[in-house]
């Protein structure tokens, strides 16, 4: 057995517990025969319809896909999204026990109108403000009753309002103290709110976007020295960056690592951000290197890549190709 497949194994027995902002993914197949009459737009003949988990909630299927168990802590609003994501998460037997429901904020739901494979629109019903602080006080007591369960923490930030600096530092900080690996997967509002995690995974996008760079400081020939400044500066132990079709470069420890993207038959990009975090943060807690949370985690990328639609990893397939690396 390959020492990556022995990796993946251990993922059945950690705990891996997720906070950040939940969301629902709504989907409307259809045909287009015809435009409107009443605009030049398509006219959509709904064939079906479905909601699924997104944003934080998509990093906690992956997680339960690997094998791992699940923990979510999230805030969401106390209408019927709130209501569709409470259901979503039951029916996929996992807990809400860590949902704070706070009166009168909308939940998140990005709603996408396909026809064939091509998506026409996404209509997005959110709010990015703050989360009040009595739903922050409670979210971080049901993080503290659950932190010495868990082998891993996973901070998925959308920029919806769950995490702020002080909520973010408090976890990280009590995390620390009881040896908790942190993993984060960040978004531009709080990118530096972060500081001492374990694990930073922005995209390179975000990289550029949140350290306000030029283009030139994340062409290949100057992107190590671009995240070894950022990881010293910020006291991360790793950086891990995923570059699309240039695969993923990490700096963790005292190794530096860059793999080729695999070659694959790209169906739909969307939520392979999410099936890379899952794993990287898997095969941290799990003990792997710098080279196999790297291999694993860029190859899951590639492997969601194929399926339309957000879906989370297979581990028996990811199981499968890593035994051919």
């Amino acid at each position: 057995m390959s020492s990556l497949s022995k990796c993946i194994d251990k993922f059945s027995s950690l705990r891996v517990l997720v906070i950040g902002d939940l969301m629902v993914d709504a989907y409307t197949w259809g045909k287009v025969n015809r435009i409107s009459p009443e605009a030049p737009v398509p006219v959509v003949n709904v064939s079906k319809r479905e909601s699924r988990l997104g944003g934080a909630g998509n990093v906690v299927l992956n997680i339960a896909s690997l094998g791992a168990k699940a923990y979510v802590c999230s805030v969401i609003g106390d209408d019927a999204t709130g209501e569709t994501l409470q259901g979503i998460l039951q029916e996929a037997g996992l807990s809400t026990a860590g949902i704070i429901v706070e009166k009168g904020r909308p939940t998140t739901i990005k709603e996408r109108v396909i026809a064939g494979s091509q998506q026409l629109i996404r209509v997005d019903s959110e709010t990015e403000a703050p989360i009040s602080a009595a739903s922050s006080q409670a979210l971080l007591a049901q993080v503290k009753t659950w932190l010495p369960e868990v082998d891993v923490v996973l901070f998925e930030d959308y920029d919806k309002g769950v995490l702020s600096e002080g909520l973010i530092q408090e976890i990280i900080a009590l995390a620390k103290a009881q040896n908790i690996p942190t993993v984060v997967d960040p978004k531009k509002k709080n990118f530096f709110a972060y500081t001492g995690a374990t694990l930073f995974k922005p995209n390179l996008h975000e990289l550029r976007d949140g350290l306000g760079l030029e283009a030139s400081a994340i062409k290949p020939e100057n992107i190590a020295k671009t995240v070894a400044e950022f990881k010293a500066a910020q006291s991360f132990i790793g950086l891990f960056v995923t570059m699309s079709e240039r695969g993923v470069y990490m700096d963790f420890k005292e190794d530096q690592i860059q793999i080729p993207a695999h070659i694959r038959q790209i169906a739909d990009v969307s939520g392979a951000g999410d099936t890379v975090i899952s794993i990287a943060a898997c095969a941290l807690a799990a003990g792997g290197s710098a080279q196999q949370i790297a291999e694993l985690a860029n190859l899951g990328g590639g492997l969601v890549c194929e399926s339309l639609g957000v879906v989370p990893i297979d581990v028996e397939l990811l199981k499968k190709e890593a035994a051919k690396i």
